[in-house]
């Protein structure tokens, strides 16, 4: 059966068979009999996980269990507004975490930060994300927006069109104002020199 888990830049769920490359956690997002709850989060610390790990297995949407959430890859995943792992993922949690140092000053530990990360990506009060409008060419490398109703990746100072299946190919990146989907704390990060695990159809994509 086929759930909506996977999540897309802007923060929305679909419905899909396809898994995407990086799987995720914010908390019971679902009933006892599976189905999916209105709300978009139960705790504020949102992480993105590897597909595997030591030989775990997991029954998807198991009673008062977290709801496993999915994405194309990491660059979804931090323009939904969530970071890495520092199980599954620990070396890039402390990459993650250096980067916000070189942005902040310091690294707050996990629990300081993923406040102040909900804070930047949530709109008090509802169960959205934040959007900015912004000038394309000041967005971080690796920062996700939207722009005459399509959703864009920038990379490698190019665009490239986002689909749940994967991306187009590469095209220069708009002379113009786009609302940023990957919020200020986050592209602050990139830009310090967080590089997200991206999909494999972009040419010269990270491969950590």
């Amino acid at each position: 059966m086929t759930h909506p888990n996977r999540v897309q830049p802007d923060g929305d769920f679909l419905a899909m068979q396809s898994r995407g490359t990086l799987m995720g956690n914010r908390g019971l997002l679902h009933d006892d009999q599976g189905v999916a709850l209105p709300k978009r989060w139960a705790h504020q610390a949102w992480v993105c996980c590897v597909l595997s790990f030591r030989g775990r297995r997991r029954q998807l949407r198991q009673p008062r269990r977290y709801t496993e959430l999915f994405f194309l890859d990491e660059a979804v995943a931090l323009s939904a507004g969530h970071r890495p792992c520092a199980e599954c993922r620990r070396a890039d949690y402390h990459a993650f975490a250096t980067a916000w140092a070189r942005a902040f000053g310091t690294w707050p530990g996990p629990k300081a930060a993923d406040a102040r990360l909900h804070d930047a990506r949530a709109v008090p009060g509802a169960r959205l994300l934040t959007r900015h409008v912004m000038d394309a060419a000041s967005l971080a490398e690796g920062a996700m927006f939207e722009l005459g109703g399509a959703t864009y990746l920038r990379w490698n100072e190019n665009a490239y069109r986002y689909t749940p299946d994967g991306y187009g190919p590469a095209c220069p990146l708009p002379l113009a104002q786009v609302t940023a989907l990957t919020n200020p704390i986050t592209q602050s990060i990139l830009k310090a020199g967080y590089s997200p695990l991206l999909h494999p159809r972009i040419s010269g994509s990270s491969s950590r």
